[in-house]
């Protein structure tokens, strides 16, 4: 089942210019006693278009980020899924109830105190005054305002603002919850407080619409992504392969205005320019876009993992080595090269990832032909379970040659029970006090930092 369904949802703004001519207090009341007509000069009024006909599908249960830059019609969007805008055209469907944090403070009235604005911003939201008193000190204790819940809002900070509309909002027991960027206003302690809060919406099962521009979170938190550019519903897919044509789109841009002086980033609101068309790999898996994208003047042809005997396996130990082959072919010369190698758990989370640059790995440039290039760990170190790597090869700007996602399975195997993503080197020291002297027993090492 879907939670919002978009159809062709277009938005239009009237927009009037108005010329005034220059005039004086004393010849306005002049005009005004002699009853003259107004001497406003009105043009033709124009319209402005921030949606043209998006389609855009929410699933149940699924975290969506959208993403575009400045002015591309995002937060419009989400007024209207709220119900703050009507669209012009197209049609809308919502499937349960919505909680959003949308503009700073919306819905607060400065001279009321918090806990008065959290009463009315619940029945607002649909709730019982019952409903709402019940849950009034599980909201003021997460917004941690302490005292100041008793003062009028108009004397809270932005932070404070935040704290309390995230507290109200996802404490309503929402079915669907939008966020326009308003995480970005709090300090590092509440921004991970709120992310375990919607961790705990995910894994209940809420719909969570999110827009931002942190495209690292898209890629790590969501499950789906939408680009929205110029109004339109440019591209909506897996999260690393949007976000990875979203920042080539925005490299392609930045080439261009390099050459003719004029950058396409400039103008607010505007589409960004299309990518040249991606030429068919010649090499490597043969899957699907959503698993491989890239220009392919670089591609990876054969992606191998090998254990501690240097055998081709998927199955590692816990304390095992590890090598990531990369076989690769380049064909033209190219002079901005780095390999990148991404481990994620089965259900996405971004365990670790390395790349050449960021070791200042010295790469023999410019390289073309055929190479390889081998990561090496002495250890895993991760705990059982199954992962899978990416690989990918880019420019230092982020435009993609070739990168392959999901395409690597990798089970790792452990005789200890721990838990958690990662084990450390590390050991026990049990000291005890026996007929009044202290007896210390010989250290355990239960994970070796190095092994072979």
């Amino acid at each position: 089942m879907n939670a919002i369904v978009l159809t062709s949802i277009g938005k239009r703004f009237k927009k009037q210019t108005v010329r005034r001519d220059q005039t004086t207090l004393k010849s306005e009341i002049v005009r005004w006693l002699k009853r003259r007509k107004d001497p406003l000069k009105q043009q033709p009024s124009i319209h402005i278009e921030a949606l043209k006909g998006v389609d855009l599908t929410i699933p149940k249960g699924k975290t969506v980020g959208i993403i575009g830059r400045n002015g591309s019609g995002k937060s419009t969007l989400l007024k209207i899924i709220t119900g703050i805008y009507t669209p012009t055209s197209g049609t809308l469907e919502v499937h349960g109830r919505i909680s959003a944090l949308l503009d700073l403070g919306a819905g607060f009235h400065p001279d009321f105190s918090g806990r008065e604005n959290i009463m009315i911003n619940g029945i607002i939201l649909g709730m019982s005054r019952a409903e709402v008193r019940a849950r009034v000190d599980d909201i003021v204790a997460f917004s941690e305002l302490g005292e100041f819940i008793d003062e009028p809002v108009r004397t809270y900070s932005s932070g404070m603002y935040m704290r309390l509309a995230f507290a109200v909002a996802t404490h309503v027991d929402p079915e669907i919850l939008i966020i326009d960027e308003i995480l970005a206003v709090g300090d590092e302690h509440f921004g991970k407080k709120s992310m375990a809060k919607m961790t705990e919406f995910k894994k209940a099962g809420k719909t969570i619409v999110l827009v931002t521009h942190d495209l690292n979170t898209v890629q790590k938190w969501c499950d789906l992504a939408a680009w929205i550019d110029g109004g339109k519903t440019r591209l909506v897919g897996e999260p690393a392969y949007v976000v990875d044509q979203y920042r080539q789109a925005v490299a392609v841009a930045e080439a261009q205005a390099e050459k003719t002086g004029v950058s396409a980033l400039s103008s607010m609101g505007g589409a960004l320019p299309d990518l040249p068309a991606a030429p068919k790999p010649t090499s490597g898996p043969d899957v699907s876009p959503n698993h491989r994208t890239g220009d392919f003047r670089l591609e990876l042809e054969r992606v191998r993992l090998l254990d501690g005997d240097g055998k081709e396996s998927s199955v590692v130990d816990t304390e095992g080595p590890l090598e990531v082959r990369i076989d690769f072919v380049a064909k033209e010369p190219l002079s901005d090269l780095v390999f990148a190698v991404d481990i994620k758990r089965a259900d996405g989370l971004h365990v670790y990832g390395t790349n050449t640059a960021a070791e200042a790995v010295a790469l023999p440039l410019p390289v073309e032909g055929k190479g390889t290039v081998r990561l090496c760990i002495d250890r895993v170190g991760l705990t059982s379970g199954g992962y899978q790597l990416d690989v990918t090869a880019r420019t230092a700007g982020g435009v993609t040659y070739d990168s392959h996602r999901g395409l690597y399975p990798l089970t790792v195997q452990s005789k200890v029970n721990d838990v958690g993503i990662m084990r450390p080197p590390h050991r026990w020291v049990v000291e005890t006090e026996s007929e009044g002297r202290s007896e210390k027993r010989a250290p355990r090492h239960l994970a070796p930092a190095r092994v072979g």
